[in-house]
């Protein structure tokens, strides 16, 4: 069956005929495309190499990137031991438990066994049956690593038939771990074989374990060092058996020394050298042999406070040698620099949407979280826009930038003393090339950001003086630098308050025309669609003109982000059945709506179940545009509002973007102190998109005034 043939929807399933392809990589990269596309997507097993008692990673992996809650139980077919019993019989297993799993999802991404080689039948030969059992089309990951591209061609064309002969049908060829200087021979050999085919360059990062998978290889203990550090990749592991000034000269970023304990010269040189100017930045020292340093040498490194983390192990020098050559490096749930990796690897060498039209999959009309959040990213990668962080001294900030940098999202400026920034980055194992590293302090900038702040706010009496000493503030710096046009967008609050965020944009960026009240909307992910709830961060008791304000802010808001803007203003009670202050204010603000923005689709007052249940609208308020179909909440006050969200949130497991400012002038965005990466790399993105938005209605307004 060629690529070209129709292919059943609703099952994908991603095989390979040997062990070592990288297919997390491309497992990952297919379902960020999947939950992207729209519908629920599950993933499913058909067999794990999981030991007894053990979870299979890759399952887990995938499991926290679906978009359906399904237990990770009842997305395993059957393990390996039953394959081995019954071949036959296993197949049946795994039929009656996908379709359990199918039953509940639009789509499943199907993650084909490990090589192992199965009973008599070769394990691709296996997969293939189970993949014409399951009606799903074959994806083949192939290993290109230390392979001539006549060579990966062959043995692309040898797999191609074994599926074949499996009754079978292949969609697509990716080949993994390539030569980067040979992508487009490897690509051209594996087009004469008439299937689709992308190319991916090896990425030493991906296979590279972490100084703590190190740790647990070795049965070692955390000598030294920041606990945070142990996620950081061992690029390249060597045995520092020589002179100091000769493995000194063979440092590379990334690597991690092995060296008996009682080596205190070794020792001291590279806790020192870590941290000097001009050296590599290592993942990690390694001190074989059972012993601990010398209570002298002990107290000299506690007193140097190094981050870099130190592990000791009883092995001597050859056996930790041998046991860290042969620890790979897991793409696990907790692998955050690995999953940027294989993410952005998938964006840029295959073509995902063509892919996906090959794949010839029904796309529901449902808009799941993991769609949204894909579609932030892509929206804000599209147009890229200059965003300032101002909290260069946290590690999320960093972590964040990494992930945005690396996926080519947003160009980025970081303030912050850059050598510290950059030396924490380094020793996080993150790459900050391409950002801006500024400090307010010393910055070429502050002159003129003072005499602009000093003119701004001269009517409050703000002096030259105090004008510079205020600009030092990042908060009031990466403000100044969205006001003057040098960045996009700013992001803030993940170490700071929402009022010392929000503050210098009152004083700075002020409200857009039309617009007196600066309020915002978190998005809200359910399982099928998405919501915009407003206001539940910023004004705590709003009249009924600033109700008004927040309702039109929050409808043009929405409709930034693709959600068809039905804005319902809350109550306790529906239409004209109830009375008293609290439903009059949301009565008085419903018709300001109408009056000032007569192209909203407004509905208010209205309680929460009839905004947003068809059935209860129909009762409550039949003959209504928005009742039972509100995608715009507007809560009359923030205790409300505030309590509201958290509530669906944690107890209707949504998430929660935001909270996203709004009426501003340009976009300034805050951060909740307890804000994870995602949640500041989503933030990002938005407030991307807000600035490709304001570009956007600028040049058409000076469009319309050169007619």
């Amino acid at each position: 069956m060629g690529a070209d043939e129709a292919t059943a929807a609703g099952s994908i399933y991603l095989a390979s005929g040997e062990g070592d392809t990288g297919k997390s990589t491309v497992a990952l990269g297919m379902l960020a495309l999947l939950s992207a596309t729209g519908g629920r997507v599950g993933v499913f097993r058909p067999i794990s190499r999981a030991a007894a008692g053990e979870r299979d990673y890759i399952l887990d992996l995938l499991i926290e990137h679906d978009s359906v809650d399904i237990p990770y139980e009842d997305c395993m077919g059957v393990t390996y031991e039953q394959v081995h019993a019954d071949p036959d019989g296993a197949i049946g297993e795994i039929v009656a438990r996908f379709h359990a799993v199918a039953d509940r999802c639009d789509t499943v991404l199907v993650i084909g066994s490990d090589y192992t080689d199965v009973g008599n039948p070769s394990e691709l030969s296996y997969n293939a049956r189970i993949a014409a059992n399951l009606s799903a089309p074959i994806i083949l990951a192939l290993k290109a690593v230390d392979r001539s591209p006549a060579e990966i061609r062959g043995l692309a064309d040898l797999m191609l038939g074994e599926i074949s002969a499996a009754h079978a049908s292949t969609v697509a060829l990716v080949a993994n771990r390539c030569d980067p200087e040979q992508l487009k021979a490897i690509g051209a050999e594996l087009a004469k074989t008439g299937v689709p085919s992308w190319t991916l360059p090896e990425e030493p990062v991906l296979e590279a374990p972490t100084i703590g998978e190190l740790k647990n290889s070795l049965g070692a203990q955390l000598y030294s060092g920041d606990p945070e550090l142990l996620d950081r990749e061992a690029l390249k592991v060597m045995v520092g058996g020589m002179t100091v000034e000769h493995i000194l000269e063979r440092l590379t970023d990334g690597t991690v020394v092995i060296t008996p304990a009682d080596r205190s010269d070794v020792l001291l040189a590279l806790v020192n050298a870590n941290t000097a100017q001009g050296f590599p930045r290592l993942s990690g020292l390694i001190l074989n042999g059972g012993l601990r340093p010398h209570p002298m040498i002990e107290a000299l490194v506690e007193g140097l406070r190094p981050t870099l983390p130190i592990i000791t192990c009883p092995q001597g020098t050859y056996e930790t040698a041998r046991t860290a050559a042969h620890t790979r490096g897991r793409v696990g749930v907790g692998s955050t620099r690995k999953i940027d990796a294989a993410l952005s690897l998938m964006e840029e060498h295959v073509d995902l949407a063509t892919l996906l039209d090959d794949l010839k999959l029904h796309v529901p009309d449902v808009v799941t979280p993991q769609m949204f959040e894909y579609g932030l990213v892509a929206r804000a990668r599209a147009d890229r826009k200059h965003i300032v962080l101002p909290e260069g001294s946290d590690d999320r900030i960093l972590r964040a930038a990494g992930r945005l940098l690396r996926r080519g999202v947003v160009t980025l400026t970081i303030l912050g003393d850059p050598s510290a920034v950059g030396q924490r980055a380094e020793e996080l194992g993150i790459d900050l090339t391409g950002a801006d590293l500024v400090d307010p302090a010393t910055s070429d900038l502050l002159d003129e950001f003072a005499d602009e702040y000093a003119e701004l706010r001269k009517h409050k009496g703000v002096s030259r003086e105090r004008a510079q000493e205020v600009m030092r503030d990042v908060s009031y710096f990466g403000t100044m630098m969205v006001h003057t046009g040098r960045a996009d967008g700013m992001v803030s609050g993940a170490a700071h308050t929402t009022a010392h965020t929000i503050r210098p944009a009152f004083e700075i960026i002020k409200t857009s025309p039309g617009v007196s009240t600066v309020s915002s909307v978190f998005f809200m992910c359910l399982a099928d669609k998405v919501l915009a709830y407003g206001d539940c961060a910023i004004v705590p008791d709003p009249t009924a003109e600033q109700l008004a304000d927040i309702a039109i802010s929050s409808s043009e808001t929405a409709a930034q982000f693709d959600i068809d803007p039905r804005v319902a203003l809350l109550s306790y009670s529906t239409g004209s059945s109830g009375s008293g202050a609290d439903v009059d204010k949301v009565r008085t603000a419903t018709e300001l709506v109408r009056e000032r923005a007569p192209e909203v689709m407004v509905e208010g007052p209205i309680q929460y179940d009839a905004a947003v249940e068809p059935s209860v609208a129909e009762t409550k308020m039949p003959d209504s545009q928005v009742a039972g179909r509100a995608t715009v909440l507007i809560f009359p006050d923030l205790n409300t509002g505030n309590n509201t969200y958290k509530a669906v949130q944690r107890s209707a497991g949504a998430i929660a973007i935001g909270p996203v400012l709004q009426g501003l002038n340009k976009p300034i965005n805050d951060l909740s102190r307890g804000a994870l990466v995602s949640d500041i790399v989503n933030t990002v993105a938005i407030t991307a998109i807000q600035a490709q938005n304001a570009a956007g209605a600028a040049a058409t307004t000076e469009k319309a005034g050169e007619k």
